[in-house]
């Protein structure tokens, strides 16, 4: 499996670290999040049990890096999963693919895993995945990622972003949804000072589209929450890594490259930090959340230190055992210098904790595409190899325009069950 481990709030104000793929902060320089002790005793007030026993979940975004590792964490439990992904080709739709066929051969059992393709912006469809399904229990990871695309196509992000989320909550308080958990990001914190960025922090002043669409989501949530008693909570992700994770994002990019001996872009001195966090450890984030109906929360899911573009690429360059090459390019807007995660929150109430090491999570990555490319030469399969980053998104324009999304909605998506 590829999981280690699985076992009323203030209203929501938001700011934060972008996404990403050329960033990261030093471990060695990592200090320990404090936060003071009465603070954490208002956190203990708050502590809910965990639910206990089956759930039928359904999954956004379940074809994605996160949603489909979520969706195998829930399944592994003896939990049913509804996926539901657009597959669209922000990244190559094969990666996309071969994750959902990962799914389907894993637990092939009858009615445990069904999978609808369409856009969760369709509300004809989405109404009737919900009449079909009655999931329970929402756990909603579609998006439209990435912070320097979105200065790019705003509105495509306004429509998948804002658009979905308030639908499948419009969705869920209609049909009586026990809670609703929904990934939010650190971009929300913008340029924050701060030493780790904390839940407690304003956030009004996005620097990108993507991350006003988060803060919007977060909003909005709170609202539905206000209004109808919907049990919501928002995850703000510090950037997400690990074997089959997105080609747009550094971690997967830079092992590619530098495995290749193909010129990586480093952007800016190199003294960038990025909170970089396994894709274990936020599985394991999201599944607590799930399990736990907060009324209305944000938690930060984030390993809690960072590590610098300049640590960053050393420590690919160490388990690699190759040379970087690299071009230097000035800062890009919509980055922002720092990201650090404040956990104590999610510790307190969730009982989280990240326990895989950067350094760690980059040697099981390079494992992963290492074995992955003997296993392509091998046998001609791929598991995403020949879908290399140069063809990808991260400003390259591979997000649709608005005329491409009426087009996306006026045709019925196919529905597939299993």
């Amino acid at each position: 499996m590829m999981l280690d481990k699985i076992n009323n709030a203030p209203t929501p104000s938001v700011t934060s670290a972008s996404d990403q793929s050329s960033l990261s902060g030093s471990e060695d320089n990592m200090s320990v999040c404090s936060t003071n002790s009465s603070t954490i005793s208002n956190y203990e007030e708050l502590i809910i049990s965990p639910h206990v026993g089956h759930k039928k979940v359904l999954v956004t975004g379940g074809a994605g890096f996160v949603g489909s590792s979520i969706a195998e964490a829930l399944l592994a439990r003896g939990d049913d999963v509804v996926i539901i992904d657009e597959m669209n080709d922000y990244y190559d739709v094969r990666m996309k693919e071969n994750n959902l066929q990962r799914l389907k051969e894993l637990y092939p059992e009858e009615k445990r895993l069904s999978i609808y393709r369409g856009d969760i912006c369709n509300e004809q469809l989405m109404h009737e995945l919900f009449e079909k399904e009655r999931p329970q229990w929402v756990c909603h990871m579609a998006a439209r990622a990435g912070v320097r695309p979105s200065i790019q196509d705003p509105y495509v992000y306004i429509h998948s972003n804002i658009v979905g989320t308030t639908l499948l909550m419009e969705l869920s308080h209609k049909f009586g949804v026990k809670n609703f958990v929904f990934a939010s990001s650190s971009s929300v914190y913008g340029g924050s000072k701060s030493t780790f960025f904390s839940e407690e922090e304003n956030v009004d002043t996005p620097v990108s589209p993507y991350a006003a669409t988060k803060k919007a989501c977060e909003l909005l949530a709170y609202t539905y929450h206000h209004l109808y008693n919907l049990n919501v909570s928002g995850l703000r992700f510090f950037t997400v890594y690990g074997p089959r994770g997105r080609p747009d994002m550094a971690p997967f990019k830079f092992v590619d490259r530098i495995s290749r001996g193909v010129e990586i872009q480093k952007f800016g001195d190199g003294s960038s930090s990025r909170d970089y966090t396994y894709i274990s450890d936020i599985v394991d984030g999201v599944v607590r959340s799930i399990d736990r109906p907060y009324s209305y929360q944000v938690f930060n899911l984030g390993k809690g230190s960072g590590t610098s573009l300049n640590e960053f690429i050393s420590i690919v360059e160490k388990h690699t055992g190759k040379e970087a090459v690299i071009r230097q390019l000035p800062d890009q807007a919509g980055d922002v210098p720092y990201t650090c995660a404040s956990v104590e929150k999610a510790r307190v109430l969730l009982g989280y904790e990240a326990t895989v090491s950067f350094d760690e999570g980059i040697r099981r990555t390079v494992d992963w595409y290492q074995g992955a490319a003997a296993r392509r030469g091998k046998n001609g399969g791929d598991e995403g190899l020949t879908i290399t980053p140069e063809t990808q998104a991260n400003g390259l324009g591979r997000s649709p325009s608005c005329v491409e999304l009426v087009q996306q909605q006026q045709c019925q998506p196919a529905i597939i069950t299993k």
